[in-house]
Formats: C-alpha cells, structure tokens, sequence
C-alpha cells in the first residue's frame, strides 16, 4: 500500500529513534499542522549527525552538510533533515558563516518566528514549544524568536518573510516587529538577491491578502526600497493600486499584480521592470502581452472601427488571454462587466474557427496548398501564408480555395 508523505516522514523519524537519536518535525509543517492546514512539505530535525543520518537511508542528497542538512528522499519525495545547530558568526545580512550542532531548544532558538519555531513528536503526538509559538498562534501574532532587530540583522530576507506570513494567515505583527521593520528596511539590500525577494512575492500571491501584504510593505519602508520609484507615493496611493487583488481570479499570475502598481510604465519600461526583478522570460512574456490588450481594449473603447479582425484573433488566440482579460475584467462596475463579457463572448465565439486554426498553427492555406498552385518553398511562400491567414479572417473564409482567389490579386503572389 502506498504511504503518505506524513507516514514516510514518520519512518524517517522512528528509524532515527530506533538508532537512539532524537527526531521530531519542525518549523512550517508544525505551525501549518496546528492550523489545520494540511500539507505535505515536512520537515525533520535530529541530533544525529549528517553522516549518520546518510548512513541510515539509502537515497540521500548531501545538499548542505556544512550546515548539517542531507536530503533523504523516499519513493522519489525529498525530506529535509537538518541536524539541530547554533548558527554562528552571521555575515552579510543573509546566512551564518558556519554552525554548531547543538540541541533542540537552542535550534527553536536561532529560528525565525515563534510560530515556525516550534517541533512536533510523531511517536509521541506531542508539540514541543520552547518559544511560545502555540501562544502566538493562538493569538494571530507574527513575532521573532527574541530581539527582531537582531533577528532581522542575521537575515535581512526575514523582514519580507514577516509580512508575508501575517498577510497569509491574516495575523499582525507585534509592535516590536513591526519597528525593526522600520529601521532596517533600508539595509534589505545588498544582502538579499533580488531572485529572493521576487520568490517571497511568487508565494505572497498564491494567497489572498496580496494587497495587504503590499500596502504593509509600503508603511513600513519595505517597498520603497525594492521599487525606488514608489518612493514619494502616498500609501492611500498604493491602497487604490491594489484595491482590485481580491476580486482577480485565483490563477492570476504574479507579475499581472506588480503591475497594478506601475500603471504608467510603456511596455519597455515594464519589461525593464522584469529583468529587474530576475524574473524567467514567461513573466516578461505574461507583461507584454497584457500591455497589448490594455492598449488593444482601449482602443476598442475610443475607437472600435479602427481595430482589424485578425488583431481580436491574435488577442483571442494568445496563452495568456483568459488570465488576463478576467484580471482586468474585475476594474470594471458590476453592469460594465456583463456588457464588456457579453461583447467578447459574442465576437470570440464567432471567430473560434479561426482563433482555433491560430492556437493549433494549421492555417488554412498551407505550404502544400500553396505548392499546388505553383509556389516554391521560401521567403515568398512564407510571406504569402501570413497574408493568406490575414485574408481569411479578414474576410471571414474557411475555403483555401476563396482565400487564394484573393491572394492572387495580392501584389506578393507576381514578385
């Protein structure tokens, strides 16, 4: 019978008991487990050694012995066990320069947060709390395991982490926490990579409180710093930039959010904001293509006569669509959005022969209709296919036959 992730876990633990250390899951699984919130993403920390625990299991992944961390990985699922340890001469804002192993309380104790900072028992069903973790929980409360100020000094990534969390689960943060936040806010950089932060804003916007989490940024200096030009905006500013985030349809990618908050930006500078950011060449793609239909839709309101068929096609026919158009759907009143869904629903409809030939890349005359009337593979033929598609959804053909009546009467079709 196939196991669990949880019960694969748990034999990882009990074969490290069996050989006489102590195992327990820790950190987000515990917090998550405790919220009812069920999840597949667990965690072990021992006091065995790295070499034992690679001993003991016989597909391991040495990824971080230096910090005494080995992936065990069972029926192809990674587990990380991390030996309890000491963190050790912090330097340059981001990660320890070495480590100690150590025991469980002091390794509670270099943790982030209370409410990660706790471990779970599997054998034993037991939670051990040594930073009042289960408290804040209780409460709703984000705070660091001790003096934020130094917490947030040892890994400056961990002020962005702070707001992310209470955004997910809909918790505050203490006061302290939040005016460590303050006064360190200008240091998030150089010590964290821009990739990182840009990861922290991926998992912000896989929950709702997107735009809580980006309004908090703001008042407490963090997005000033990772976006200059936010700098002198008023945070009721940046309230309204964000006030659509609830209503966007759950699958809305994340740089559609960021860009609520650059209204302005040309599409240059918007793709200037990806390579920015080091995202992958999807997201500049994703932005690209919602410039596009930004400028293509409001075009349609000014003036609609001046928009060829072939462009609804081409918006119609793109992957990212539907992400965007039900994202920008929400800026609209209850009655302009009907109007506005009936209004494509009617045009996409009758355009999906075409849109379909587009999605699939079959046109309707192809290289080989082309060769029955006598033209040769190359530039010419190439040419002559996009304009064939043109003429067909121009003028709304499904005949390769119509489509080359017309074609040659195109000045492309002597040369």
């Amino acid at each position: 019978m196939q196991m669990t992730s949880q019960e694969d876990a748990f034999f990882i633990v009990e074969t490290l008991s069996k050989a006489g250390y102590i195992a327990y899951f820790a950190g987000g699984w515990v917090r998550d487990f405790l919220l009812k919130h069920p999840s597949d993403d667990i965690d072990i920390a021992t006091n065995a050694p790295p070499e034992v625990v690679m001993s003991l299991f016989k597909n391991t992944v040495p990824v971080g012995i230096a910090f005494g961390i080995v992936i065990v990985v069972i029926k192809g699922h990674p587990y990380e066990v991390a030996s309890f340890r000491r963190d050790i001469e912090y330097i340059g804002g981001r990660r320890p320069e070495k480590i100690e192993l150590s025991t469980p309380q002091e390794d509670a104790y270099r943790r982030d947060f209370t409410i990660n900072g706790m471990f779970y028992d599997p054998l034993q069903d037991v939670i051990i709390d040594y930073v009042h973790g289960k408290e804040d929980l209780a409460r709703g409360v984000i705070r660091t395991i001790g003096s934020p100020h130094e917490r947030f000094a040892e890994d400056r990534l961990r002020m962005v982490r702070a707001i992310r969390f209470a955004s997910r689960f809909g918790f505050e943060m203490d006061p302290e926490t939040q005016h460590a936040i303050q006064v360190h806010a200008n240091t998030l950089f150089p010590a964290v990579a821009m990739e990182r932060v840009w990861q922290e804003f991926h998992k912000m916007a896989k929950f709702p409180g997107f735009d809580f989490a980006l309004v908090e940024m703001h008042r407490l200096g963090l997005l000033s710093v990772i976006f200059p030009a936010l700098e002198n905006l008023e945070l009721e500013m940046i309230q309204q930039r964000v006030a659509n985030f609830k209503a966007f349809p759950k699958e809305t990618p994340t740089i559609l959010y960021l860009m609520e908050l650059f209204p302005n930006l040309s599409l240059k500078e918007l793709l200037q904001l990806c390579e920015y950011l080091k995202t992958s060449g999807h997201e500049g793609s994703i932005l690209e293509f919602a410039h596009k239909g930004r400028t293509l839709l409001e075009k349609e309101e000014i003036a609609p006569e001046q928009i060829e068929t072939p462009e609804w096609v081409k918006f119609y026919a793109d992957r990212f669509f539907q992400a965007y158009f039900n994202t920008i759907a929400t800026g609209y009143s209850k009655e302009q959005k009907e109007e506005i869904l009936q209004r494509h629903q009617k045009r996409h409809e009758a355009l999906k022969p075409h849109i379909k030939r587009v999605v699939e890349k079959k046109p309707l005359v192809s290289a080989a209709v082309l060769q029955a009337h006598g033209i040769l593979p190359g530039k010419k033929m190439g040419a002559l296919m996009k304009e064939a598609e043109q003429i067909a959804i121009k003028y709304d053909l499904h005949d390769p036959e119509e489509v080359i009546a017309l074609l040659k009467q195109n000045p492309l079709w002597n040369i």
